[in-house]
């Protein structure tokens, strides 16, 4: 069971020991992401991400990773929409090694000019692996186009204007606007003794100040219908499609996973079954919810041959139709709950999964559902709750379509996507 520990300069910390196992993951959690970003510094979030390794006031980028390497230990960060994550994984033995490392680089970073240089290099060469992908460059373009009005639908790795803008100072200004205890969680899983891993954070952290952060309220995205198509060379066709999603923290939530799986989340989904397995024209389709802050969308996702892009919008539109029309059977029901308790009980294996799981629900909903709370969740999921979300979906909302590849498209597929 997880417990909670608030620090004197507001700092929470989120944390549950599991005594038979002989590793630790340690995350520090922060409440900045793409969102929070400007045209002008979009990409600002996940540079600091990157130059937080790059040294400290007594360390070297090499000292860092010899570090964690000496120890046989993990380290990494990623930074998302609405939060940035910096994490290691380590033997029980090696946490406050691990903690000592993390709370160095966060509260004493060197923003050393040249490499700043360097490493706006390193993003621009990352942006353009991402560009090469067509099937992440595919999602990226959808989030983009249906959150268009708002930074929502910035990429969170910036663009090569915006990120050669940003400046030293302005990094500075990026952390001490946010890199702040108030706006701040830590998560912690593993072997440790609770009195130990509480003073090892207090020794690390407390004299991280507190300036009373206050999150600022957020204009509420508009999800706006969008049809794009952008040609780029490549063997097959992606094409997205996004509809509205939910929050974090609405308690429908749990009911549009138990959907998603009925839809497009594994092999025995409708999308998978009636086009993959039956027809035969893709290789990967499939569907997934995306839950932020104060929003979400749905999205799915399927690659094929040129030829075939109007035939495959075509059936998945009459997928998402038999969906309204008749809805889910109650054995659909039963598999998909299974499902999703099994793969989630399996993800609590790890302490990754779990120290993932709490921080970033804290960070985002200021909540930590425990296990046996999310799996009585899953249960109580209702053919009615799905049958009200999927007209609130399908019928009631907006709807974005993005086809990247190198064929001819009308914008008049969108009307197999019209209930």
């Amino acid at each position: 069971m997880y417990k909670e520990y608030i620090l004197e300069n507001n700092l929470t910390v989120v944390y549950e020991c599991l005594n038979h196992l002989k590793s630790v993951s340690f995350g520090v959690w922060i409440g900045v992401g793409s969102r929070n970003e400007t045209r002008q510094n979009n990409g600002i979030s996940h540079f600091i991400e990157h130059m937080l390794f790059k040294g400290t006031k007594t360390r070297t980028a090499r000292d860092i990773a010899c570090a964690i390497d000496k120890i046989g230990g993990e380290i990494n960060a990623y930074t998302g929409k609405d939060c940035t994550c910096f994490y290691t994984k380590t033997l029980d033995s090696d946490l406050e090694t691990a903690v000592e490392i993390l709370s160095d680089m966060i509260l004493n970073p060197l923003f050393n000019p040249v490499h700043i240089e360097t490493e706006k290099k390193v993003v621009l060469e990352e942006i353009s692996m991402y560009e090469d992908d067509p099937e992440e460059y595919a999602h990226d373009l959808l989030t983009e186009e249906m959150w268009s009005d708002g930074p929502l639908g910035y990429p969170i790795l910036g663009t090569a204007k915006s990120l050669r803008n940003i400046t030293r100072n302005d990094l500075f200004k990026h952390m001490f606007d946010y890199y702040v205890p108030d706006n701040c969680v830590i998560s912690v899983v593993g072997n440790f003794k609770e009195n130990e891993l509480l003073n090892i954070i207090n020794k690390y952290f407390s004299k991280w100040k507190s300036i009373g952060f206050c999150r600022l309220p957020e204009k509420r995205p508009d999800f706006r219908t969008h049809f794009l198509y952008r040609k780029k060379e490549t063997e097959q066709t992606h094409v997205c499609i996004g509809f509205r999603g939910l929050p974090m923290s609405d308690e429908r939530l749990y009911a549009l996973m138990v959907l998603n799986n009925i839809l497009g989340g594994g092999m025995s989904s409708r999308l998978f079954q009636n086009i993959r397995e039956e027809r035969g024209l893709v290789y990967s389709i499939y569907s997934y919810p995306t839950a932020f802050r104060d929003c979400g969308m749905f999205t799915i996702y399927a690659a094929t041959n040129p030829e075939n892009t109007q035939e495959i919008i075509r059936l998945i539109g009459v997928e998402l139709k038999n969906l309204i029309d008749n809805g889910i059977t109650e054995n659909e029901l039963l598999i998909s709950k299974n499902q999703l308790k099994g793969n989630y009980i399996l993800s609590l294996d790890s302490t990754s999964g779990r120290m993932s799981a709490y921080g970033k629900s804290k960070i985002i909903t200021g909540v930590v559902n425990s296990p046996a709370t999310v799996l009585r969740q899953i249960e109580n999921v209702s053919i009615r709750t799905i049958t009200e979300l999927i007209h609130w979906i399908f019928t009631e909302g907006q709807t974005g379509l993005v086809i990247l590849g190198d064929t001819s498209v009308s914008p008049n597929v969108m009307e197999y996507l019209r209930f």
